[in-house]
Order: C-alpha cells, then structure tokens, then sequence
C-alpha cells in the first residue's frame, strides 16, 4: 500500500519515524505506529500485484479465445465449485477432494476449497459471497459458517462485503446515510453501538445478524470481490474447456516462484504423491513456506497426472527456457528452468548455446554452456535431459 501525505508536508507532521532497531546505520526509515494510527486523516492507496492478469494474458496467447468473450455462467466452469466430474478427474480423490478448483486463485487454498464443500455453490453471487468471506477477518470461521451450517440462515442472507450491510439495512427502511456509517463501522471492526442495535432491532433485523456484525473485525468491498471471482471464473473456463493450456500457464507461474521441480513433480504420479504424502506427513510447525508451496504445485500435478495428462522428459534441445509447452494433445514438456537449482540465467544460456548447432557430448555441452555448472549437469543428466548423448568427446579407433 502507498500512503498519500499532503504537499508541503511530512510523514513526521502525523507520527513518529525512526530507522530500524537493529539497523540504526540503515538509510530506510519506518514509522513509529502502523497506518490504523493515521487513517482517518491520510489517505492509502492499496496497488497490489495479482497474478491473474498475467495468467489470463498467458492463456489467452496459448489458446487465442479472448478472456473477455468467456462466458461466466458457463454451467460445466460453474459445476467444478462443487465437483472436480467437470474435468474427468475421480470424484473421490483423497487429494483433489470434491472440488475442481487446485490452482484456481481465490478459491484454491484449502480454506476456500473447504469453504466450497461446505456450500456447495451454484451461483456467481455466491462465490463473489465467498470471496468476501475469505477475505474478511472473523467473517466466515466462527461467525458466517455456524450461521449457515446450523440452519439460521441462507448463505445469501448472511454478511459477506460491506455492501450487503448498507444494502440490507436500506430494504429494512432505514436511511442510506445511517445504514453506511453503519456498514463503515462494521467493516472497521467497531461493531454497532447500543443505539444503532436498537435501531436495527426496531426495523426487524435478527438478533444473529446484530451478532455477525459485532463479531466482524474486516469487510472486503464487494466490487474487489466481484473482479477476483471475475478472473476466477475466466481462468476456471480455461481449465474445463483448454486444460494443457490452463496446466502450462500454472505450472509456469509455480517455476516461476521457484514451486516447481522437475524431478519430483514430471517424473510421474507416484513419485509426486510420495512426495505429496511426505509433505503432508510433516508436524504443521515444521513445514516452512517452501514445503508448502510445493505441496500446492504437487496438488496440481496429482490433479493434471488423474486428467489423463503427462510430462515429456526435460530436454537440452526441446525444452524451452523458462515456459511448459504444449506437446501433443495430452502432453505438457517442462522448461529447462524446472529443473531444481537451475535459474533463468542458466537456463537461457543453455537456449542461447544450443542455437544453429548439435553437441557431440555433455562434456562439449558443458564446454559451451559457461553458466552450466558441474551441479546443473548432474541434475539435467539425472533428468534424461541429455537423451542418449555420450559423456565425453573422445572416441575409441581400434577395438583391442
């Protein structure tokens, strides 16, 4: 986020700042108080990176279908909210579980996917419902979730954005200037006064929803919510309808952030669930962020693997530097990059290298590719990627 600070003036005119504590030689300086201090007279501006747009942009390259000609009430898109049948995967799959949406942004975590099989949606309007409650702070778990699970109320009556309040207390017949200051205090986490209680109650709103307001610590706008599952839906469809094109973007973005490697992960499904298992295996507090970063990547190798799909081997001539490429109808052959340990810079020294020629041996390879190191070589030959080329240039005349 940016903080807007008026012209003329100093973030120090509003709050103290100080460099860091155990950096006092540091040229960065911090504030003294987090932005709830300041935010009722600065102004903060959220610029967030999202990896959506460069999912869309990537598939829609592959496929050549425009993402603004999907249709977002695609009854087979819409279905694998509540069932992963849409995409041929088994319905009882420990590790797919009962959904379809692995790899789908806002609605893959196993918070939202849980969040899924506990409602079960049929409609855009709910999953833009979800979205807010997965964004929320004390909306879903412990308030929204009990309300629905023990039958108080219909998951469209429930609080999900801080526009179903103004909206709500409006068709109550309050007035819409008093149901968005009450919305605003809701959703900063200031629950409603005794007044405003009284007031709602006077109108016919339920005891349980006074409640859920008073619980509710964050609100998510409504409009953020309806572009993520926007984007959600559009990247769904490519999965359902495109999947090797859906599968190659993914697992792009996972190499990426460094989620994905080939030896675990291309070399079949046994060995990605051994994997799976072992992650899964580990007590909560000793898995780091990289364990489970690859245990999101193995989730959806599982899933592409049950989808009838494959890997073709790494390799040094065919494999592109840094992105999956489609290979036949139900085939995807990772890039260079997945292979673990070899960044990018290597990685597009190999496809610089290989260029107009043809190595006679690894040990030429090796010789060439200055960037490649003895580890790299170790970890391409392990792989397959150098096909049947010999390991030295030298070769036997005479037979004794």
């Amino acid at each position: 986020g940016l903080v807007v600070i008026p012209q003329g003036m100093d973030i120090t005119d509003f709050c103290p700042a100080q460099r860091p504590a155990d950096n006092t030689d540091s040229d960065t300086i911090t504030t003294h108080f987090d932005y709830h201090c300041m935010e009722d007279n600065l102004l903060k501006l959220d610029e967030l990176g999202h990896d959506d747009p460069t999912m869309i942009k990537m598939l829609e390259d592959l496929t050549g279908v425009s993402a603004r000609d999907i249709p977002l009430d695609d009854p087979e898109t819409l279905k694998i909210f509540s069932s992963p049948a849409p995409l041929g995967a088994p319905e009882r799959d420990r590790v797919i579980g009962q959904t379809g949406t692995i790899g789908i942004s806002e609605f893959g975590t196993p918070l939202t996917r849980q969040m899924l099989m506990d409602t079960l949606p049929d409609k855009v309007d709910t999953l833009v419902r979800l979205s807010g409650y997965s964004h929320g702070t004390d909306v879903w778990i412990g308030n929204a979730r009990d309300i629905i699970m023990n039958n108080i109320a219909d998951i469209s009556e429930t609080v999900g954005c801080r526009d179903d309040i103004t909206l709500y207390l409006i068709s109550r017949g309050m007035d819409a200037r008093r149901a968005f200051k009450i919305s605003e205090s809701v959703r900063k986490g200031k629950g409603v006064t005794a007044d405003e209680e009284r007031e709602m109650t006077a109108l016919g709103v339920p005891a349980w929803y006074i409640e859920s307001c008073q619980k509710i610590k964050y609100l998510f706008p409504k409009a953020h919510a309806a572009a993520y599952v926007m984007m959600a839906l559009r990247i769904a469809w490519f999965k359902v309808h495109h999947p090797l094109a859906f599968y190659a973007a993914y697992f792009y973005r996972r190499s990426q952030k460094g989620s994905f490697d080939a030896k675990l992960m291309a070399r079949g499904d046994a060995v990605a669930l051994a994997k799976l298992r072992e992650i899964n295996s580990m007590p909560d507090r000793e898995k780091k962020s990289k364990e489970e970063d690859l245990l999101t990547t193995l989730e959806a190798c599982h899933e592409f693997y049950a989808r009838g799909f494959s890997f073709h081997d790494v390799d040094i001539y065919e494999s592109d530097a840094v992105r999956f490429e489609i290979a036949g109808d139900t085939a995807l052959r990772p890039p260079l990059i997945a292979v673990a340990g070899l960044g990018e810079t290597a990685a597009r020294d190999i496809a610089e290298c290989r260029r107009g020629r043809e190595f006679i041996s690894i040990e030429d390879f090796s010789g060439e590719c200055s960037k490649v190191s003895s580890a790299h070589i170790d970890a391409l030959r392990e792989l397959g990627a150098f096909g049947s080329l010999s390991e030295t240039s030298q070769f036997t005349l005479f037979d004794m």
